[in-house]
């Protein structure tokens, strides 16, 4: 080891593999660059020799919020969700060393959460964000085995009846909210998103075509999509476009928005509208209708009763998937299903009404008896194992005699 100073800095020189390693301490103190020096040797040993040294695992609630900046590129939605569950994962493991969350932790994680009153796709979304936090640090792998995730109901969604469209657009009507009648009207019409709802520009819409396209969406394939505007929706966004004589291209089809009571008679009025920027929020509003129309359902079931309908018309698979943008496979069977309903219904009406079903049951009761008393016949005088008949049904019943 050689120190020595350099304009008031002492340096330090020594060989390593044959190389000659000459730094700055970057100090006045001859102390300090001595062991610079030694932690600068170590540095390098241990590298040579592929020696890594072992961090401690931060804190949960310091883990969570370095994941947490990672995290880029996310809808501000799914940041709000990510907050939300870590949120309540700090209550349990905040104070937690990563390394001392074991398997049983998660089981009573999950259980308060129920007992909260919590859904089980709610605490399984929690314990995704758990899980990915623990795989960052390399902490996930040493529990897995032991972690069990609740069972989900696996359920698509449901369709609307047309009474309880009614009953809902009805209550809609009637809010303080004046976009919330158009944009369940343009769910129910487009099966269009809330997302891709609130995003929506007049740039998008193509009256004189009647076609909407869709910006950004969820999925690849459901962003650009083009969809036909029906007469329900093309009324519905002309008179919306008519309350907005200003509005430019770029501007939102429903910009955000206050909404208050104005005047001496306390009239229902919005106010400092940003058409600039897109509607923050209609779930007061939408909870309110709902309540109010005792419909019992999601935002989203407004999409799922628009491919349900394009189903029971008889759409092909290709027209549901262009229009809707992507449709899990669960869904496709249900509207598979739904298809068979309407198909079934229809083949029922050939039949007519003179169709006697016992006419038909006699004769296979009598057909069937007949062959099996010629199959009989054949199966002792033949021989064994061999069908000495071309009749399919005869075969057939000598296999299971």
């Amino acid at each position: 080891m050689s120190l020595y100073r350099r304009g008031g800095v002492w340096w330090y020189k020594f060989r390593f593999a044959g190389q000659i390693i000459r730094e700055s301490s970057k100090s006045e103190s001859k102390t300090i660059a001595k062991d610079a020096e030694r932690v600068r040797r170590r540095e390098l040993e241990e590298s040579w020799n592929q020696i890594k040294r072992r961090k401690l695992p931060p804190l949960f609630s310091l883990a969570a919020a370095d994941w947490l900046r990672t995290r880029t590129g996310i809808a501000p939605s799914t940041e709000r969700s990510y907050k939300l569950a870590i949120s309540q994962l700090t209550q349990d493991f905040g104070k937690q060393l990563l390394c001392d969350i074991s398997a049983d932790d998660l089981a009573s994680f999950q259980i308060r959460r129920k007992r909260d009153g919590v859904s089980n796709r709610t605490v399984n979304l929690e314990m995704g964000v758990l899980r990915s936090i623990l795989r960052r640090f390399r902490m996930w792998e040493a529990i897995a085995a032991d972690v069990d995730f609740l069972k989900e109901t696996a359920s698509p969604g449901r369709a609307l009846t047309h009474e309880e469209e009614t009953a809902l657009l009805d209550t809609a009507s009637r809010s303080r909210c004046r976009s919330l009648y158009p944009v369940i009207m343009l769910a129910i019409n487009t099966g269009m998103r809330a997302s891709e709802i609130r995003g929506l520009t007049w740039a998008q819409v193509d009256f004189f075509a009647n076609i909407l396209a869709v910006g950004k969406s969820k999925t690849a394939a459901g962003t650009g999509r083009l969809i036909p505007l029906n007469p329900r929706a093309v009324a519905v966004l002309t008179h919306w476009r008519s309350l907005f004589p200003g509005a430019q291209a770029e501007h939102h089809v429903f910009p955000h928005e206050k909404y208050g009571l104005a005047g001496n008679d306390r009239k229902q009025c919005a106010y400092e509208v940003v058409p600039t920027e897109p509607m923050h929020r209609w779930k007061v509003a939408w909870e309110s209708a709902r309540k109010a129309a005792n419909v019992s359902c999601r935002f989203h079931d407004l999409r799922h009763t628009f491919i349900s309908r394009l189903a029971e018309s008889q759409a092909s698979d290709s027209t549901v998937m262009a229009l809707a943008g992507h449709v899990s496979r669960a869904m496709m069977e249900r509207y598979s299903h739904i298809r068979m309903e309407a198909k079934r219904k229809a083949v029922d009406t050939l039949s007519g009404t003179d169709f006697e079903p016992g006419v038909a049951q006699n004769w296979a009761q009598f057909f069937v008896s007949e062959n099996s008393n010629e199959a009989n016949s054949l199966k002792r005088s033949g021989e064994p194992g061999r069908t000495r008949t071309s009749n399919p049904l005869i075969k057939s019943q000598l296999l299971y005699h």
